[in-house]
């Protein structure tokens, strides 16, 4: 099936000419022109497995089937999934096609998994419905997790409406110049709000359960807390609270861990201290977030994947 096939008029005219991120590079992804995540067109997939390390009710009690996207919108010095992210990584896959990718997909939730994760979905969204279609039409209907770094566009999120059932965004910065010091995206924070207000404003602050505690519908805020940043960690926390409301659920992760990438650089290339980190956690409290998870410091270790392997977190 040729890739011109499975996507809508406007899907097509979106990596015709590409506005679809922020970045709108305007690149034809068709010719595999070399926009900022450097993708084509295609079904750009580093991994899809089975994955136990999301929060308690994304992963659930049996896991999650996640889908890694390879390239990425932003170009985070510290991400741990550098090895994908990047469109010079090493990892990099080839383009899928979409029946091999709904292949595998089944496969896992045959083994009992009822929720598929869009890891990094930002600059693949054509991509993202068209599987959702595909799995559809095969008549699986698991619950959609949109897993995203927040450089989205509001009209990309509302084009989501009716597709995702879970939100689970990013919430990085406050400030401009960290954005760009750190991602290359100044326009991060004024982004990511609008993009987040757009996913509060469809699901509201109520993260809906099953009968085993899996998250069916709604919304979970992210934010790492970073080596020397506290202080933006905290305004983050204030924006949240201020801006959407106290009652969202909200991941306040201590996994950060310096990646390759990060050598030269002296704040962040260090592990989190346990003081910077309770002192997040502390605002938090004090701002009034009563549905969330906070991690233990040692959590880093279950969060560092090597993309080498057919499950990169085992």
């Amino acid at each position: 099936m040729k890739e011109e096939t499975i996507y809508t008029n406007n899907e097509f005219e979106l990596l015709s000419c590409c506005t679809l991120c922020p970045r709108e590079c305007k690149v034809n992804r068709f010719e595999g022109g070399p926009g900022y995540c450097g993708m084509d067109a295609g079904f750009n997939i580093a991994s899809i497995c089975i994955h136990k390390g999301e929060e308690p009710p994304v992963s659930g009690p049996d896991g999650i089937c996640n889908i890694f996207f390879a390239g990425c919108n932003l170009r985070c010095i510290y991400c741990q999934n550098h090895e994908i992210s990047r469109p010079d990584s090493e990892c990099m896959k080839s383009s899928a096609s979409l029946d091999s990718t709904l292949d595998q997909i089944e496969k896992i939730l045959a083994a009992g998994i009822r929720t598929v994760g869009f890891v990094s979905p930002s600059h693949v969204v054509p991509q993202v419905k068209a599987i959702i279609r595909g799995l559809n039409e095969r008549g699986l209907h698991p619950v959609t997790v949109y897993n995203t770094n927040s450089y989205d566009k509001p009209e990309v999120i509302d084009s989501l409406e009716g597709l995702i059932d879970v939100y689970l965004p990013d919430y990085k910065y406050i400030s401009p110049d960290t954005a760009n010091d750190l991602s290359d995206a100044d326009d991060y924070p004024a982004v990511a709000l609008k993009a987040i207000k757009k996913m509060y404003f469809q699901k509201g602050s109520t993260l809906h359960l099953d009968e085993k505690g899996r998250a069916v519908n709604g919304m979970l805020i992210r934010h790492l807390v970073l080596p020397g940043h506290v202080e933006e960690s905290k305004k983050v926390l204030r924006s949240i609270a201020d801006e959407l409301s106290p009652g969202v659920h909200l991941s306040l992760m201590s996994q950060y861990h310096p990646v390759p990438l990060v050598k030269n650089n002296q704040v962040l290339n260090r592990a989190l201290y346990k003081s910077e980190y309770e002192s997040v956690v502390e605002v938090m409290e004090s701002l009034g977030f009563r549905n969330g998870w906070i991690q233990d410091m040692d959590s880093y270790l279950n969060y560092k994947p090597d993309f080498r392997r057919e499950n990169p977190f085992e």
